[in-house]
């Protein structure tokens, strides 16, 4: 008669009389089986999507033997392992290495089991038809608080569990204190006072609203209460607007003027560079004069928004030899919205005076060509040349210069 094998672990029940010489050999065999279920340990790496079946063979060393799996891999898929049907044993499964475990059921090969919820170590045990997890929850007895270590769970407290007898006074801390935790039913009348209230606390969205409508006052009339609300305003009427000088510059100096983006138009006074004194060449002793810059007063309509460069002339230098070098423009835009130009150098004539000219943008309300060999405005020293006429008395040309100023607001 041959021999037979066990339901659970598949262990050889070996018949008197049979395996003559062998039951030595046989039984040493049946011992490390048994060491395998009581302390047997195998890694198994799982298929993704897929399902692992773990396998016991009669009278040989074997997957679901094991008293301890450890799982390892990465799972995007529902992925399954399968324990053999009508075996009974004990198992401790270690799924702390799975990545994505919640992916992961494990269970009879026709019956039911458990899907993981964390990567964490699991006990379970087989009753012939399904796999029964061991958790915490389906334990009996009580566990000491001095025996607790680690976290307890928001699930494994009651509603009711923690009582105010169970706080101590200095228990609650603002790291415990949800942001939207204390209602305002929690807070008495008089509780919120000015000492708890930060300096940046209240923005605009704490403030209630006035009377007022949101939006852009021109010339605006308000009225401010007591606490500085404002609780009034309207646009005022024409008036309001102001003339402010931005520029003023002399000596060849140049920039960008930016306007005020309420600007409607500019009011320009300004002046070109003199031109220097010089002679025709091969006439050194017959030096002529610079020309005048122009001097004049004109307006530019401004469209906002509006950045032009801006340079105010410099004179131009004296050359006793030959002629000397013309006086610098002076202007503001680019192209010129208007042009002071400066005197033409002096040669075997005097220089010719410079002239005021405007794009469609400006208007000309003075042009004239101012005499004298050092017009002193404000500070600047305008638009002539000296007029020295020996080699030893060349002159340069007077600095030309630009005021600016901004109708604001009208």
């Amino acid at each position: 008669m041959t021999s037979a094998y066990s339901t659970d672990l598949k262990l050889e029940l070996m018949v008197t009389g049979e395996n003559a010489g062998t039951w030595g050999q046989n039984t040493n065999n049946n011992l490390n089986l048994i060491q395998q279920a009581i302390a047997g340990f195998e890694s198994i790496a799982l298929s993704d999507g897929g399902t692992v079946t773990l396998a016991m063979t009669d009278k040989a060393i074997s997957t679901a033997r094991n008293m301890v799996i450890k799982f390892t891999g990465t799972l995007t898929g529902a992925s399954i392992v399968t324990i053999p049907d009508t075996i009974e044993k004990f198992y401790i499964f270690d799924c702390s290495a799975v990545v994505g475990p919640t992916n992961l059921t494990i269970k009879t090969a026709s019956g039911t089991g458990f899907t993981l919820d964390a990567a964490k170590i699991y006990a379970a045990y087989t009753d012939g038809t399904n796999l029964n997890e061991i958790s915490l929850d389906t334990l009996g007895g009580t566990i000491a608080a001095a025996n607790i270590t680690g976290t307890i769970a928001t699930s494994q407290i009651a509603d009711d569990a923690v009582t105010t007898a169970k706080i101590s006074n200095n228990a609650v801390t603002t790291a415990k204190i949800a942001d939207n935790a204390i209602t305002t039913a929690k807070i008495s009348s008089l509780q919120v006072t000015t000492a708890k209230i930060a300096n940046d606390a209240v923005g605009p969205d704490q403030l209630s609203n006035t009377t007022v409508t949101a939006g852009s006052y021109d010339l605006a009339s308000i009225t401010v209460d007591a606490q500085g609300r404002l609780t009034a305003a309207s646009t005022g009427t024409a008036g309001g607007g102001s003339m402010v000088l931005t520029i003023a510059q002399s000596s060849g100096n140049t920039g960008t003027f930016t306007a005020n983006p309420a600007t409607t138009n500019l009011h320009v006074i300004g002046m070109g560079g003199g031109g220097g004194t010089g002679s025709q060449p091969g006439r050194p002793t017959q030096n002529q004069r610079g020309g005048h810059g122009a001097f004049g007063y004109g307006e530019v309509a401004v469209t906002q928004p509006y950045a032009v460069p801006y340079r105010a002339g410099a004179g131009g230098n004296a050359n006793g030899q030959v002629g000397g070098n013309p006086g610098q423009s002076s202007f503001v835009g680019s192209p010129a919205d208007i042009t002071f130009a400066g005197g033409a150098a002096g040669m075997s004539s005097v220089g010719t005076n410079g002239a005021v000219t405007v794009s469609p943008n400006g208007t000309i309300y003075a042009n004239t060509n101012p005499g004298g060999t050092a017009n002193n405005v404000a500070g600047f020293y305008f638009g002539d040349s000296a007029p020295g006429r020996g080699v030893t008395s060349p002159g340069s040309g007077g600095n030309g210069g630009l005021f600016i100023f901004e109708n604001i607001g009208s």
